[in-house]
């Protein structure tokens, strides 16, 4: 009997440091947050958000952030506003020339000259010789010994603004004197009046200039527009 019992003590007494054991480890997994192995860990769900604007709102992840850019062209002032500005306007040379003086026989100087190119060319040059700015407007009447009927002008040679020349400045009108061979009966000229005009293409005054020897001209010649260079005067 007593055997049993001391048997029986022993294995109470086992069971319970067994189960104090198992207790104690419990205890000590809650203590370190940990769980047993085996237990299943349950997610918590995520909070969600109600507002769906916000949602809506949000940039996506990793996706590059766009911007609203002003038009171009509005900025450089299609519909005014303190960025619009007019365009400057282009000064009318001619407009300010039409306020200066013709150049004319009592305040400038012409002459005529033969030239080696282009062939069957001669070149009438007129110098300001006064002390203010004159224009040498349109292109000059030519009379060969004395015509009536006035040298033809040559219209395509009509520059983009009237040649207004200082003291001392020099102006340049070209004269083709003959066509094409074989067109027409060359006649040979000694004397040349060349009559100066204003701005409304009226006569100034005539000089009379005496002329290379063995000038011929005819009916298909023409004369130039007053030009600021030699180039422009013989390049027809």
């Amino acid at each position: 009997m007593r055997t049993n019992r001391i048997r029986t003590t022993a294995l109470a007494a086992t069971a319970l440091v067994a189960a104090l054991s198992l207790t104690a480890c419990g205890g000590e997994d809650k203590a370190l947050g940990t769980k047993p192995a085996g237990t299943a860990e349950t997610a918590t769900p995520a909070a969600t958000s109600t507002d769906g604007k916000a949602q809506q709102d949000a940039p996506e992840a990793g996706a590059p952030e766009t911007q609203t850019v002003p038009s171009e062209g509005k900025h450089a002032g299609g519909n005014g506003g303190s960025h619009s500005k007019k365009p400057e306007t282009a000064p009318d040379t001619n407009a300010e020339a039409a306020a200066i003086p013709a150049c004319t026989p009592k305040n400038s100087k012409v002459k005529v000259s033969s030239v080696t190119r282009p062939i069957n060319h001669l070149l009438l040059t007129v110098t300001n010789t006064g002390s203010k700015d004159c224009a040498a407007y349109h292109a000059p009447f030519l009379r060969f010994d004395g015509a009536q009927a006035v040298y033809p002008i040559l219209d395509d040679s009509k520059p983009q603004a009237v040649v207004v020349l200082s003291p001392g400045q020099k102006a340049y009108a070209g004269i083709g004197l003959l066509g094409e061979p074989g067109e027409n009966e060359p006649v040979k000229s000694d004397n040349l009046g060349v009559i100066m005009v204003d701005r409304n293409n009226k006569s100034k005054g005539e000089a009379t200039l005496k002329l290379p020897a063995e000038t011929y001209t005819d009916s298909l010649g023409f004369v130039t527009y007053w030009q600021s260079d030699v180039e422009n005067a013989l390049m027809f």
